[in-house]
C-alpha cells in the first residue's frame, strides 16, 4: 500500500520539509505558499521560484492574488530618473556596441591583452611580408590544367615552370609532377633530334 501525504495536516514546517524534498511536488508548493501568504510572510522571491514549478501559474498567482507585496516595477525609460546623476553621465550609449567608455576599457585592460599585436609588430619590423610574390608583381596563378593548356599551345617551358611550382606547393605529389616535367623533357628532345 502507498503512503500519501496529507497536506492540510502538516504544520508549515513540515510542509516546509515535504517542499524541500519533492520540489517538484506543486501540492504541495501551492499550499506552503497559501499558508505563508496567510501569515504576511510570503515574500516574492518565493513565490516566484514557486512558480517554476506549477502547472498552471495563472492559477497559482490568482491564488496568491491581494496576498504578496508587488515587487516595484521600473520601467527602461524610467531607469534615467532612478540612477544618480553622475553614473548617467559616465554611461556611453553605443547601439549594438560595448558598453564600456574608452576610460573603463582601459582601467581593465591588461598587458597580456595585447600579446597577438605585439607579434605582428615584430614581424613586421623584421621584414616579413604575408604575399611576396603579389607585392613583387609576379603572377602566381598556378594549376595543372594550365599547364596542360601551356603544352597544347606548344609552350612547354611555361608548362615545365608550373608543374615545378606545383611540385613545391603539393610535396605529396612531388613524384607525380617530376615525371610529367620529365615526359615534356624527353619529348622535347625526341622532337629536336
Amino acid at each position: 500500500m502507498v503512503n500519501h501525504i496529507d497536506i492540510d495536516a502538516l504544520t508549515l514546517e513540515e510542509l516546509g520539509g515535504v517542499v524541500d524534498i519533492y520540489p517538484w511536488y506543486a501540492g504541495a508548493r501551492a499550499e506552503f505558499c497559501r499558508r505563508m501568504s496567510q501569515m504576511g510572510l510570503l515574500t516574492q522571491e518565493q513565490v516566484e521560484q514557486s512558480a517554476l514549478y506549477m502547472a498552471s501559474r495563472q492559477y497559482f498567482a490568482r491564488s496568491l492574488k491581494d496576498r504578496v507585496p508587488e515587487k516595484e516595477v521600473i520601467r527602461d525609460r524610467d531607469v534615467d530618473s532612478q540612477m544618480p546623476l553622475e553614473i548617467i553621465k559616465d554611461r556611453p550609449h553605443v547601439p549594438g556596441g560595448d558598453y564600456f567608455s574608452s576610460e573603463q576599457y582601459r582601467m581593465a585592460q591588461q598587458p597580456q591583452d595585447n600579446i597577438f599585436s605585439k607579434f605582428a609588430v615584430k614581424a613586421r619590423e623584421e621584414g616579413y611580408v604575408d604575399h611576396p610574390e603579389a607585392e613583387s608583381g609576379e603572377d602566381d596563378f598556378c594549376t595543372e590544367t594550365l599547364a596542360r593548356i601551356y603544352l597544347e599551345q606548344d609552350y612547354a617551358q611555361k608548362a615545365i615552370e608550373i608543374y615545378s611550382k606545383l611540385s613545391l606547393r603539393y610535396p605529396e605529389k612531388s613524384i607525380y609532377f617530376a615525371s610529367l616535367i620529365e615526359e615534356i623533357e624527353r619529348k622535347q628532345n625526341n622532337d629536336s633530334i
